[in-house]
């Protein structure tokens, strides 16, 4: 298995256009019961930070499929995951 290739993906967007992304972590939540993505497509937002995203998705299924985070508790989980990698990285 090629670890460099696992390590992106693409999607095509609304408009037609393919973006390749770049995965930074999954992880599975004891608390949600759901496998987590974080990936980036390395653009910046307007303060200079690194534009992320985050989805839901199945980790033992074939194709990669992204699911929306519904809730707010999620996202607060994923936020405060973020913060830790970031406090961590300084």
């Amino acid at each position: 298995m090629n670890e460099e290739k696992n390590r992106y993906f693409t999607i095509t967007d609304r408009d037609g256009k393919v973006v390749e992304y770049e995965i930074l972590f999954t992880f599975d939540s004891e608390e949600t019961g759901k496998s987590y993505i974080v990936f980036t497509d390395n653009t910046l937002d307007d303060a200079g930070s690194i534009v992320t995203y985050a989805a839901v998705y199945d980790k033992d299924g074939e194709v990669l499929e992204l699911q929306d985070i519904e809730t707010d508790e999620e996202w607060n989980l994923i936020e405060n995951l973020l913060a830790s990698i970031e406090e961590a990285d300084e």
